[in-house]
């Protein structure tokens, strides 16, 4: 493969997505290593719930959390190709010649590519009610497992989060100060604030369980 253009998360090893990430183009960049977080938090959440027996009256939801985390395991895999497209674009417009038509580029590729950062954190809040579900019905011996998977989801939203915020602010190099990023685009604005509160539930909930993942590490 000659340029990470070519990679994808659907078709690369980890291996050749990683050295894709490693080098210094930006697309695959912090975004979609944001998506492949997620996708491993999905992955293990998925595990977990497989490893685990479920008591009486349970079975229809260990199922539905089961199926939710696989189906979010690729879903997430593409979201992080969407975010590597985005970033394309975004470094694109910047490279255009200064003027009217480089500023209009700006602010539609920063738009596109927080969008695109929303999108991302919000599929990782939906999935922090089942893996803390499983932080009390999942199998024991896994807890290890599901500390390492919150500590995944919580990369992919701190990650959306901080794009998000980034690419709202890149909106000044387009001419927009930070009252008109905010009065044109309220939603995104105000998602950097709800992956806030995801990242404080999260660490809520891995503070929880941390005595039984890592018992030794009490003091």
């Amino acid at each position: 493969m000659g340029t990470s253009e070519q990679i994808t998360t659907q078709e690369s090893t980890v291996a050749d997505w990683t050295r894709a990430l490693g080098e210094p183009i930006g697309a695959p960049g912090g975004g979609a290593g944001a998506g492949v977080m997620l996708s491993l938090a999905a992955s293990l959440t998925s595990m977990v719930a497989g490893y685990t027996e479920p008591d009486a009256g349970e079975e229809d939801q260990l199922n539905s959390v089961l199926i939710r985390a696989q189906n979010l395991r690729q879903t997430a895999l593409q979201l992080a190709d969407d975010d590597a497209a985005a970033s394309h674009a975004f470094g694109a417009a910047f490279k255009l010649e200064r003027g009217r038509a480089r500023d209009e580029a700006i602010r539609k590729a920063s738009v596109e590519a927080a969008e695109s950062s929303a999108v991302l954190g919000e599929h990782a809040i939906g999935a922090i009610d089942d893996l803390t579900w499983l932080t009390e019905n999942g199998n024991s011996a896994l807890v290890a497992d599901v500390v390492v998977a919150f500590g995944a989801l919580r990369a992919a939203v701190a990650g959306a989060r901080t794009n998000v915020s980034f690419d709202l602010g890149t909106l000044r190099a387009g001419g927009l100060n930070l009252e008109e990023v905010r009065e044109q685009h309220p939603e995104l604005w105000t998602t950097v604030h709800r992956f806030d509160d995801a990242m404080a539930r999260i660490d809520a909930a891995t503070n929880s369980i941390d005595g039984r993942a890592a018992p030794t590490d009490n003091r």
